[in-house]
């Protein structure tokens, strides 16, 4: 499935069912909660992993379309983006970014 189709989906489902389409912030909160359960079961070793990463994505399909971004092109963008950005340690093995081209 393609990002821009899952967002268009997880929204069709989010406006049938009555759960929040205006209130940025309580989305933001909402997806950040969703991020901390991913992480409770990757570190418990939970089977439930994937399933909270795609609450993650879906939650943050929701604000891309609260505010107008078709989230496939900005990923496609940012991925390719990155591809031309270099990077090196610094003294303490932090990677740098050496260019934005």
């Amino acid at each position: 499935m393609e990002i821009g189709s899952a967002q268009k989906l997880a929204w069709e489902n989010k406006t049938l069912k009555g759960f929040n389409t205006t209130d940025v912030a309580m989305e933001f909160g909402l997806l950040t909660a969703e991020v901390g359960e991913a992480f409770t079961s990757w570190r418990k070793g939970l089977p439930d992993l994937g399933e909270e990463l795609a609450d993650v994505f879906l939650y943050l399909t929701a604000l891309a379309e609260m505010n107008g971004v078709d989230l496939d092109s900005e990923v496609a963008r940012k991925i390719e983006k990155n591809t031309r950005r270099t990077y090196e340690r610094n003294k303490h093995g932090a990677q740098i970014r050496t260019s934005d081209t």
